[in-house]
């Protein structure tokens, strides 16, 4: 019998070996910023078993060739329009030359065609909604009239009374002879069995799961897709904060009234979103089941009255680019005059907070609103110091009282608006798979500033003063979550 100081001996070695193969495996092999290297070598060494199953669940990165296996035709096919696109930008011509907006900030909408093939859509139709009731009754009147296909995509979906109605009006197209493909995350919709699309499934709808757990262990638990769309018929697309749960109607005695944006889009964007669904739902599916291009029914008409350039961009962990980041600090970098954020996370990196302040000590002024209840404690207290740095700069900063606020927007010079799925944090730029409408439209920029200010009643404003009174426990969590916020 080998004796059991010899075993504590070889599991100590085998543990120190582990712990040095993953630290080499980050510092040499995985393209990580200096702050989440150094924060899981901390881990890997300070708490070496726990850390290395942390590291194991949380810490690994997505290999990013071809994640999404398009094929070469296609991927051809959509590098032409982008190009086509970027001649026709440099040579400031078409959309370019006739659109005010898109002439004014074509470096920013140059930089989201030459990073992540965001294309320019123009004629386009948007509604801006701001409120839960208002949002799922769009949706469910349009889920009702839809004649040919329902494409919806979201994150959470609760088994409560909502969710359950969603797949009942899903059920009832898919008997009419609707096709109809649901796609949720593993991690946001844990709770869901597949025996809660029983009927969906016998009426000839397709349910499927991203990233699923395999033998009950999800090893991709830290890289979730965060996506919230719906595109009916080829015709209407929806997009933006709200998941699918009560709470987001504001019955939740937690949190309260539930503050979001979605908007809601008909016209050439919809070919945009649908696109991002066809990857997503083609990465959920196994290979000789994936869906081709000609099995969705695309955008045909066009709004030839409506005219509201959007580009749809979106980031992954499959990216070594943080394309969502760049997109907004881009566009704190060009605002002359004003930016307005809404964020329920405010954890930026070096690169935003420099921004931020940059633009700040050059006299653009930054209204940033983050909520006064947390649905995370250590993302809470993050959120709650970095937005006291803004206000050393002469940020105003406010704290939304009357609710939760999950709105992720950021609107410059009244112009130019940012509404999605993407919070400001390392979760949202590096981690999950995220999507945001960029909306060159003075009339959605004004609605969301407008929500702003209505905000603003039920608001405190943050100050130096106020800040300055907190207790020394808080001090204590702040500094801990500092600390940890590259890996939240």
């Amino acid at each position: 019998m080998v004796p059991t100081e010899i075993i504590i001996s070889i599991l100590g070695i085998v543990l120190i070996v582990l712990n040095v193969t993953f630290a080499v495996t980050i510092i040499f092999f995985e393209r990580r910023d200096i702050g989440s290297t150094w924060a899981w070598l901390l881990v890997l060494f300070f708490i070496p078993l726990l850390g290395f199953f942390i590291y194991i669940f949380f810490g690994r990165l997505i290999k990013s060739n071809n994640f999404y296996q398009v094929d070469e035709e296609r991927r051809h096919e959509y590098a032409k329009h982008v190009d086509d696109q970027l001649t026709e930008l440099d040579a400031h011509e078409g959309l370019f030359a006739h659109d005010p907006l898109l002439s004014k900030y074509r470096r920013l909408a140059r930089l989201n065609l030459s990073s992540t093939n965001a294309l320019v859509t123009y004629h386009n139709a948007i509604q801006v909604i701001h409120d839960g009731e208002q949002k799922f009754e769009a949706l469910f009147h349009d889920i009702e009239i839809a004649t040919q296909e329902i494409n919806i995509q979201y994150y959470i979906i609760q088994n409560d009374s909502l969710g359950q109605a969603l797949i009942e009006a899903l059920t009832r197209r898919a008997k009419e002879g609707v096709k109809v493909r649901l796609l949720y995350d593993a991690v946001g919709s844990r709770g869901l069995r597949r025996s809660y699309f029983k009927q969906l499934l016998a009426h000839g709808g397709e349910v499927k799961s991203f990233f699923p757990s395999r033998l009950g262990i999800n090893f991709r638990v830290n890289n979730r897709n965060h996506r919230k769309l719906c595109i009916i018929d080829g015709d209407i697309g929806y997009i933006g904060g709200f998941n699918v749960g009560n709470e987001y109607l504001g019955t939740n005695r937690q949190f309260g009234y539930w503050r979001d944006v979605h908007l809601r889009m008909r016209g050439e964007a919809v070919r945009e979103l649908l696109e991002r669904f066809l990857l997503d739902w083609n990465r959920a599916v196994p290979t000789k089941h994936r869906a081709e291009k000609e099995d969705f029914l695309w955008p045909t008409s066009l709004l030839e009255t409506s005219r509201s350039p959007v580009q749809i961009v979106t980031s992954g962990p499959n990216s070594s680019t943080e394309h969502l980041k760049n997109m907004l600090v881009k566009m704190i970098t060009e605002a002359k005059e004003t930016i307005y954020i809404q964020t329920p996370y405010f954890i930026p990196d070096a690169s935003f907070l420099d921004a931020c302040r940059n633009a700040l000590m050059s006299g653009t002024k930054i209204r940033l609103m983050i909520p006064n209840k947390p649905d995370h404690m250590f993302v809470y207290w993050a959120t709650y110091t970095n937005a006291a740095e803004l206000v050393r700069y002469g940020a105003e900063v406010y704290t939304y009282e009357g609710g939760f606020l999950h709105a992720k927007t950021l609107v410059i010079d009244g112009e130019v608006a940012s509404i999605g799925t993407t919070n400001i944090d390392a979760r949202s730029f590096r981690l999950n798979f995220e999507i945001s409408a960029l909306v060159y439209d003075e009339v959605v920029a004004q609605s969301v500033i407008d929500a702003f200010n209505r905000d603003l009643a039920c608001a405190d404003r943050l100050t130096i003063e106020r800040y300055e009174t907190r207790t020394k426990w808080i001090r204590f969590k702040e500094s801990v979550s500092r600390l940890l916020s590259p890996i939240l």
